[in-house]
């Protein structure tokens, strides 16, 4: 099976609570995300992140200096019409709103990297919230669910 495949199929848990969640709320959402899939269950997903890392599938794309992007999966009834998609980044990335929301999973690579406050775990982006993603203090790698696949970038 290839690196991403394997992830992928690892992170189906996660997919499929992702499309039940009221993002609407996203202290409670994170809170129910960090619950269901504590430290423990996410330290075990590493190892697949970083067996596509190594690979060179899992962000091939180079947008800036210090971000890379890919995508693991579409919007498709697999995948409980969410894209997928992963960075790998430090520093800012473009300025985007996210219609109907967006679930984080931050993994630190390199310093102690921040990402909307959060130094690992979930982060949860409200329907219709607008940021520019931005690292400060290192390097992270970090899986995000976008409902229906829909992000706005400016």
């Amino acid at each position: 099976m290839n690196p991403n495949a394997a992830l992928l199929t690892a992170l189906e848990p996660i997919t499929r609570y992702v499309a039940t969640l009221d993002l609407s709320d996203p202290a409670a959402a994170q809170r129910l995300l960090d619950t269901a899939f504590p430290p423990s269950f996410r330290g075990a997903l590493d190892p697949l992140f970083r067996a596509a890392e190594a690979a060179g599938t899992l962000t091939p794309r180079r947008a800036t200096p210090t971000l890379t992007f890919g995508r693991l999966s579409k919007p498709s009834a697999e995948s409980d019409y969410q894209a997928i998609d992963v960075v790998d980044m430090a520093g800012a990335g473009a300025a985007h709103v996210h219609p109907r929301g967006e679930v984080s999973l931050c993994l630190p690579r390199e310093g102690t990297p921040v990402f909307e406050g959060c130094s690992t775990g979930f982060v949860v982006m409200p329907p219709g919230s607008r940021h520019i993603p931005t690292v400060h203090g290192g390097r992270m790698v970090i899986a995000y669910w976008l409902p229906g696949g829909e992000i706005h970038f400016e």
